[in-house]
């Protein structure tokens, strides 16, 4: 059985965030009886799943109930990485402190920068400079590095936005459209754990159908606030 709504996003075309808690919200009222719902969005059908929590951990809150604990699962199409332009290389460089990189590329779509560095302590300890992640190209720069052997995930990644109104994004669903087949390529499997390492944080659980360059993103969400409004 499949449920269809339409949802509508203020200000942008697509927000994964706006998608997940709406999902959440039908998922755990009982107002969708099914386990997938279909979203009729600006940027066309979006498709959220709800499934089993499985490995996912999240801290709990008053109001996250026993019934409400699963995981949704969002499909989206992946993205390319295109060559960085040169002048770039020297302005990323300043722009991240000196951090060590590895590899630097550019999202296809979109024209973020795309940043791996030596390693996930090194991702989530950066402070960049925000007022020159101004002058990079596309909506921000994205920094990732492999995990920690001991810390469960594939990789860790954060996503610098300040154009976008914050200066940096606690969990980005479209920055793993890209990183996702990155890293698989890297590691050679198309399971993949992903913890973005914001200030905030959030794990991400994710599938890679290199067939149909489909990506299944898996998180969870947390019911923190309810109310009443009255029209």
């Amino acid at each position: 059985m499949l449920n269809k709504c339409d949802i509508s996003f203020i200000q942008v075309k697509l927000c994964g965030h706006a998608t997940l808690a709406s999902a959440h919200v039908l998922f755990a009222s009982g107002l969708v009886k099914s386990n997938i719902i279909e979203f009729s969005t600006l940027s066309g059908i979006l498709t959220a799943k709800k499934v089993q929590a499985g490995m996912l951990n999240t801290s709990s809150s008053l109001n996250d109930k026993a019934e409400d604990h699963f995981s949704i699962e969002l499909d989206f199409p992946t993205d390319s990485l295109v060559e960085c332009e040169p002048h770039d290389i020297p302005l990323i460089t300043l722009t991240l402190n000196g951090a060590p990189i590895i590899n630097i590329k550019k999202m296809a779509t979109t024209g973020d920068l795309i940043v791996e560095l030596s390693s996930g302590t090194i991702v989530a300890d950066l402070q960049p400079k925000f007022d020159e992640i101004h002058k990079c190209p596309g909506r921000g720069v994205i920094i990732t590095g492999i995990a920690p052997s001991e810390s469960g995930f594939d990789f860790f990644s954060r996503f610098f936005c300040p154009k976008l109104g914050v200066n940096e994004d606690p969990v980005c669903g479209s920055a793993h459209c890209v990183l996702a087949p990155y890293w698989s390529k890297k590691l050679g499997k198309c399971d993949l754990k992903a913890y973005m390492a914001s200030p905030r944080g959030g794990i991400l659980d994710l599938h890679l159908n290199e067939e149909t360059q489909r990506l299944l993103i898996a998180g969870r969400s947390v019911i923190v606030m309810e109310g009443s409004l009255l029209v």
